[in-house]
């Protein structure tokens, strides 16, 4: 999904991405927990629909408590395709650094470092859901039909568990290295069962082995996680407050956007929307100079709309558009950085992933975000496409001939992708966030299928869905384990005293605007973007309502800096992304994305300082 979080597995040399989970030979059990999650995802397809369906009457039947269930489907997803992500060693971590080690001792120490803390930390969660699961059963409470709540909630301690064992195997080549995992994750739990000193001396000590572990390639699930396990060990609090605010925020009847709006960018990504795509921009912009840069532009910011991920699209459309680029008289150099920074541009478009979710965290209104984001997203869309046109080669005589008849059928053939923003606008204003997620995911699916036939009922769409729900699994855990770190962060008041110390170091809100902006950058290069919204949204929110910042135009800043942090060196994680799907070194990469980073750099300064880029589309639509 988000490309930073994305660890890619050392690259082979063809430069193609990593097979899907489904494609290889699987064992049957691993086949049966595949299946249970695409049933899964099924159900958060149709259960927002036939609720639609039966609440405008055109059926007679529905289920008891609708929002309820989806919540608990999401619930779900998120355990099963968590521990699906274990099973396959694709869990979402932020370091590189192991996949630069030699093949030796060394890598398998910090695999072995980085797998044992994560286990331990995915353990000591387990134990907490089950804390959790035995307080809420004594609770009584009943989701629908008699069923209680704590038999869905009982999925939580079952999947951090299945997620802990497959931590501990993996954290090794062979056995003797995963007998020292098990081992050495079974004294940490039991030293913070039996800690040996004041357990708020240990806190510091814990918390620098947890930053070594992250160093070495600890997911980021495990990270915050662990932060959370251990500030709450550390105070003496009950550490089930942190399962409970992972349920809390996976339940939430706006959260299951997140799954469904990825599940139609994967349906999308599978297919051949993206080949109809760029034959129809390229209808359109080929015959202009820059033309395939504009296309460029515009596809992959469409496919990141779609899938949330500027990762995801660099590696999809990447071997589709570099080809193009160069063909077109490009230097490689040029086409690598387009192609690189134009992977996130579609991040402030609507209906965006980050987008959803920062309107949740921050509380604003969704369609207000959305409207928020269209011309910041619009601009820098165009920027990317004007650096295009600038680096394009002069056209010759014939490439400059328009050819109306290819333009026309190329705009039929793709009729049914060029409407779907269209469906997903209509459905967040005529239905609910759900269901207008579920309707856009269904439109995909049929249109990929059906019409299109892209896409085969059995051979394909259970392995997109794998796919999607591997990932939006390993998302949804970052987000639930972030949020309790975030509730400590909060009950220690320490966006209060953010907010004073900032007031009182900075005066002018300009300087503030500028601060903010480096701070977001760096945050953009060292966090996965999901991770960044629940843990460092709830801390810069009173700090810029203390400036006067608008909420609408401080979600867009945070996105457009989180953008700019992706292409941000040494650390940013598209360049690593990049240098993966390209098989390129990492300093050609740099260099190669340095102008667009400066040209995305000046339009978020734009972004910054002029509001009413952000401001002026919701205030007309809300008069």
């Amino acid at each position: 999904m988000s490309a930073p979080g994305f660890q890619p597995p050392p690259a082979p040399a063809t430069g193609d991405p990593p097979p899907p989970v489904a494609a290889a030979k699987i064992r049957p059990t691993a086949r049966l927990e595949n299946g249970v999650l695409v049933v899964l995802l099924g159900g958060m397809l149709l259960l927002p629909v036939l609720e639609l369906l039966r609440r405008r009457g055109l059926i007679p039947f529905g289920i008891q408590s609708p929002e309820a269930w989806l919540g608990h489907f999401n619930l779900l997803v998120g355990v099963v395709g968590g521990a699906i992500a274990a099973r396959e060693g694709r869990l979402l971590a932020l370091s590189t650094l192991p996949q630069f080690l030699p093949q030796n001792w060394m890598r398998h120490t910090a695999s072995l470092v980085a797998g044992l803390v994560a286990a331990a930390i995915a353990a000591a969660l387990c134990l907490a859901s089950w804390q959790l699961t035995a307080a809420e059963k004594l609770s009584g409470r009943t989701l629908a039909y008699g069923i209680p709540v704590w038999i869905l909630l009982g999925a939580l301690p079952l999947g951090f568990a299945a997620i802990a064992l497959r931590l501990a195997w993996r954290a090794g080549p062979s056995w003797p290295w995963r007998t020292a995992a098990f081992t050495l994750a079974t004294l940490l739990l039991v030293a913070a069962w039996k800690p040996p000193a004041d357990p708020a001396a240990l806190v510091v000590p814990a918390l620098l082995l947890l930053l070594l572990a992250a160093i070495l390639g600890a997911p980021i699930f495990a990270v915050l996680g662990g932060a959370a396990v251990i500030l709450f060990w550390g105070r003496g609090d009950p550490l089930a407050s942190i399962p409970l605010d992972h349920y809390e925020q996976v339940v939430n009847p706006l959260l299951p956007m997140v799954p469904l709006f990825t599940l139609t960018g994967y349906f999308l990504a599978e297919s051949g929307a993206s080949r109809r795509l760029v034959r129809v921009f390229l209808a359109w912009f080929g015959s202009i100079r820059g033309g395939p840069a504009i296309v460029t532009a515009l596809v992959c910011a469409f496919f990141t709309t779609f899938t949330g991920g500027s990762g995801v699209t660099i590696l999809a459309l990447g071997g589709l558009l570099y080809p193009i680029l160069v063909a077109a008289r490009y230097r490689e150099r040029d086409a690598l950085g387009l192609l690189t920074g134009a992977g996130s541009l579609g991040i402030l478009l609507p209906p965006c992933l980050p987008l959803i979710l920062y309107a949740i965290v921050a509380n604003v209104p969704i369609t207000q975000l959305f409207l928020a984001g269209l011309l910041p997203g619009l601009f820098m869309v165009g920027l990317a496409s004007a650096w295009g046109v600038y680096a394009g080669p002069r056209l010759t005589t014939a490439e400059r001939r328009f050819n109306l008849h290819e333009a026309l059928a190329a705009s039929w053939a793709a009729k049914w992708e060029l409407l779907l923003p269209f469906v997903a606008f209509a459905g967040l204003f005529f239905c609910l966030p759900a269901e207008a997620a579920a309707l856009t995911a269904l439109y995909a699916l049929l249109t990929q299928t059906l019409l299109h036939r892209d896409l085969h009922w059995r051979r394909d769409v259970p392995r997109v869905m794998t796919e999607c729900g591997l990932l939006v699994g390993g998302v949804l855990l970052i987000l639930g384990v972030a949020m309790g770190f975030t509730n400590f962060l909060i009950t220690a008041q320490v966006p209060d005293h953010a907010a004073d110390w900032v007031q009182a170091a900075i005066r002018s809100p300009w300087v503030f605007l500028l601060a903010l902006n480096l701070f977001l950058i760096l945050v953009g290069c060292l966090m996965d973007i999901y991770a960044a919204i629940v843990v460092v949204v709830p801390l810069i929110v009173p700090i810029g309502l203390a400036f006067g910042l608008d909420p609408l135009h401080l979600g867009i800043l945070f996105m457009a800096n989180l953008q700019l942090g992706y292409l941000t060196p040494p650390v940013g994680m598209n360049l690593f992304l990049a240098s993966y799907r390209f098989g390129k070194p990492l300093p050609e990469v740099i260099r190669a994305t340095f102008p667009m980073l400066l040209i995305l750099g000046a339009g978020v300064l734009v972004i910054t300082y002029l509001p009413a880029l952000t401001t002026w589309l919701p205030r007309l639509f809300s008069r």
